[in-house]
């Protein structure tokens, strides 16, 4: 549960920093499982090859990233609301998978159950032993030093904080905030993209109904409660990757619904948001 908040976290982690509101991850994370199930399926189905993992997780990376350049691309040239589009697209990945999976890629063996065929073994992550965890984590960690590095070590990175402090002040001082709009949404879309590769490869190994219990839109909330830092995401999704698994464990054992975790989530966050506008607008008790 770790990795796919980890990675659309630290997406938005990105664009967040320059004030832009990609709330799109769950829909960029579809698209990764979707493209990754087509070229696992069909693409690569008879591509024993050592290559073909590699091969799949990029393909889903970049169909993340393709459905996070549309918004991008809407923003920065037509200047239309990011929320609004990011929102419809959402939808338009959950249905587009909803219909691959009740019809032309239904397994026909899988008892009617809106789900595609078994991945064939050679497309699956490799696992750590017996844990139960597979190589999927070093990616994740890797990415978090990759967006780390890019957002507090180069010229790009800088550059994001300045368009999101002051986007007039940025394009007076030369910076092409349309290129920069573009590229943050597309590497936010690629990372969201990676997380449904990585699903897929490494835990469903198929593409199913409700593969995501809202990764995408928990990710948000990791951004948020992390304050933007790459390091502090990771602790943050282990966190809450143990309240969702804590959850599932508490309907099966105490029949208690699994949607408390969206409950428990949206305290945390209201808590937050809460405390941080206290603080920014100095809010306090004055006794007379």
């Amino acid at each position: 549960k770790m990795i796919p908040l980890m990675l659309t976290g630290l997406g938005l982690t990105i664009v967040f920093r320059m004030r832009i509101w990609n709330i799109g991850a769950e829909g960029q994370l579809y698209l990764g499982a979707m493209a990754t199930t087509w070229g696992a399926l069909f693409l690569l189905k008879d591509f024993q090859n050592p290559l073909v993992v590699p091969i799949l997780l990029i393909l889903g990376t970049l169909a993340g990233a393709f459905w996070g350049a549309i918004p991008g691309v809407l923003k920065a040239f037509l200047n239309l609301d990011e929320i609004v589009a990011t929102l419809m697209l959402n939808y338009i990945a959950y249905y587009w998978v909803n219909y691959l999976i009740y019809g032309p890629w239904k397994d026909p063996h899988g008892y009617n159950f809106p789900l595609t065929a078994i991945f064939p073994e050679h497309t699956w992550l490799p696992s750590i032993g017996d844990t139960g965890i597979h190589f999927g984590i070093f990616i994740a960690f890797g990415m978090a030093v990759i967006v780390y590095i890019l957002m507090n070590k180069t010229r790009w990175g800088f550059d994001l904080k300045v368009i999101g402090d002051n986007e007039k002040a940025a394009k007076y001082a030369g910076i092409n905030t349309k290129k920069n709009i573009i590229f943050a949404m597309m590497l936010s879309g690629a990372l969201a993209g990676l997380a449904g590769a990585i699903q897929m490869l490494g835990v469903q190994h198929r593409l199913q109904h409700g593969f995501s219990p809202g990764y995408g839109y928990t990710g948000i909330i990791i951004a948020w409660l992390s304050r933007l830092n790459p390091w502090a995401t990771i602790l943050v999704s282990f966190l809450f990757g143990g309240l969702i698994v804590g959850s599932e464990q508490l309907q099966i054992i105490m029949r208690i619904p699994i949607s408390l975790i969206n409950v428990l989530q949206g305290i945390i966050l209201l808590s937050l948001l809460a405390s941080e506008t206290i603080f920014r607008y100095r809010i306090r008790i004055v006794k007379r």
